[in-house]
């Protein structure tokens, strides 16, 4: 056995179980898996992406394996380039998203010596792999290497568990690490059937009602998930006559969804919640934070996965699918009529250069022609769960699973190499951390990506969090604010990136609405000073809508609620 017959056996079967995007982070031990995936790509059979920053491709294959939803496996050398991978893994981990890690090691018999880039690779990433393997190229044989490989892919996929993410093949490879005379091995490799759902069964909801009582009054919270779960929930909620609530990467959030549905449910409309049907994985706002956690509602996941999120640990049924009974028209009409009196004041904020307005004019570019989106972390992604609900939407992406901004730039590019013309937006800080992810060399496919940041010079978000308070001013803007004052039309320059500083809210509309070609930048500064009291102008705005609504009911009949076939009830 050699390692090159072991690397050969490995990327096999990995083209054997549908594998057809791998990026490579050079290095010498990875040397025989690097020569076995660059000759299968001459061959069409998978796309390679190099890339030099180990952390950065480890992002760009968790890009390629949110759209593609296939595994895609990220080959590394032995040393600290494995622990580059841990952000993404984690990552994956938490967003249920298939990349597989494929380090390489030296010999086991070297461990402990102080052998040059010689670590405890094996079960580095612990917990956050679903499943982990360790084979040698000098020992084994094929049958057992394609064996681990199978395996992983089962796991990776979840396709037996329920339960995709990240797993971890570690490979130790002896000398010499180039390619010898070794014929490619044949190999057949274990095709996983993904196991049958279970019976259903009828839901046991928490609240016993009699068939007198009233139908629970019924919103559908849709998290960051995929396009496929978020056309379910608009199905669902389409049906019913329910309100839809959508944060941005849910991929429901269109026509009909209610707009201001995160300020409306810090009213006492949202107060008036019965019951939650639950699906994907939502953490953007407090006020959906608070709502999960409500011991007077009830929550109910909707979910083919093995795991749920319940991070108010008051979801009180897990189902795979639901179709909830017809909800009362006076409840829906509620929530249409509060987001009606509430949008005036939405739209106020869009007339000034401001996030909000950045969000707003990417959101209405990529709806268009609901091409892909990609938003950042921290304040992008808020400023868009205010934006106008379109006819259309774009198929939106986020690293919601830790919400972190690292590797943001890298996900993207990875969607847009896998889907096509795509635009990011993102704040300056979260620009800044992945800026060596625009590193793309001169024998890599480029994607069709723009990116619009949103450079208000700092972190914004913090000015909204308790941190920002007035008694903090002192110390905020050293170890909160983090002004960093770079020049990103240089920093573009030097990666071989198009750079726009755009003014104005037309041109920024103007540039949008140029297809996206080729690797752009559009710089967008703006100040960061007025977001505390932005964020209280709309909260005050939504406590004012929903008063608003309710004192026009009580002045046409003298009540808080009337007779007729346009019912509203308040009390």
């Amino acid at each position: 056995m050699s390692a090159t017959t072991c690397a050969r056996a490995v990327t096999s079967a990995l083209v054997e179980l549908g594998v057809r995007h791998v990026v490579l982070s050079p290095g010498s031990r990875s040397a025989p898996l690097a020569f076995a995936w660059e000759t299968l790509a001459r061959q069409g059979k998978i796309e390679l992406h190099v890339r030099i920053d180990e952390r950065s491709a480890a992002y760009l294959a968790l890009g390629l394996a949110k759209a593609t939803r296939t595994v895609v496996p990220i080959v590394t050398t032995s040393g600290t380039a494995v622990g580059n991978l841990l952000p993404a893994v984690m990552e994956a981990a938490h967003g249920g998203v298939p990349i597989m890690v494929l380090s390489t090691d030296r010999p086991v018999s070297v461990l402990h010596t102080g052998a040059n880039q010689v670590t405890h690779q094996a079960g580095i990433f612990d917990r956050f792999v679903r499943a982990s393997a360790q084979v040698s190229g000098a020992e084994g044989g094929v049958a057992g290497w394609v064996y681990q490989v199978g395996r992983l892919v089962a796991g990776a996929l979840g396709v037996r568990s329920a339960d995709p993410g990240p797993v971890h093949l570690n490979l130790a490879l002896d000398e010499p690490l180039t390619p010898s005379d070794d014929v490619w091995p044949e190999i057949r490799p274990t095709v996983v059937a993904p196991r049958e759902p279970a019976p259903r069964v009828p839901l046991k909801c928490r609240h016993d009602r009699t068939p007198e009582a009233h139908e629970p009054r019924t919103v559908v919270l849709v998290g960051d998930c995929s396009p496929e779960v978020g056309a379910r929930a608009r199905a669902v909620a389409d049906a019913a006559g329910l309100p839809l609530l959508s944060e941005p990467s849910g991929n429901a959030r269109r026509a009909p969804a209610i707009r201001g549905y995160r300020l409306l449910l810090a009213t006492e409309l949202g107060e008036r919640i019965e019951r939650v049907l639950l699906f994907g994985h939502p953490t953007l706002s407090r006020p959906v934070s608070r709502l999960l956690a409500r011991q007077d509602v009830e929550v109910i996941a909707v979910t083919t996965g093995a795991r749920w999120i319940d991070p108010g640990c008051a979801v009180s049924g897990v189902v795979d699918d639901i179709a909830p009974a017809p909800g009362d028209p006076a409840w829906l009409a509620a929530w249409q009529d509060a987001d009606r009196a509430l949008t005036p004041a939405l739209e106020a904020e869009l007339d000034t250069l401001n996030g909000v307005a950045i969000a707003a004019a990417v959101w209405a570019s990529a709806s268009r022609d609901e091409s892909a989106l990609v938003i950042g972390s921290s304040h992008p992604i808020r400023d868009l769960d205010v934006a106008p609900v379109l006819s259309g939407a774009p198929a939106a992406y986020a690293n919601r699973g830790l919400a972190g901004i690292d590797g943001t730039i890298a996900t993207a590019t990875g969607i847009a190499l896998a889907t096509g013309p795509t635009t990011l937006l993102l704040g300056d800080l979260t620009f800044l951390h992945d800026a060596g992810s625009l590193l793309i060399g001169p024998l890599e496919r480029r994607p069709d990506l723009r990116i619009v940041v949103a450079n208000d010079d700092g972190g914004s978000i913090f000015h909204i969090l308790e941190q920002g308070a007035a008694e903090h001013a002192a110390a905020f803007e050293r170890i909160f604010g983090t002004p960093t004052g770079a020049r990103m039309g240089a920093l573009a320059a030097g990666y071989g990136w198009t750079h726009r500083d755009i003014a104005s809210l037309a041109d920024l509309r103007e540039a949008l609405a140029e297809p996206v070609r080729g690797t752009e930048i559009i710089e967008v500064r703006i100040a960061r000073d007025d977001r505390r009291a932005q964020v209280a102008r709309l909260a005050r705005a939504g406590e004012a809508a929903v008063r608003g609504q309710r004192l026009a009911q009580s002045g046409a009949n003298g009540t808080a609620r009337h007779q007729g076939p346009d019912t509203r009830e308040w009390t």
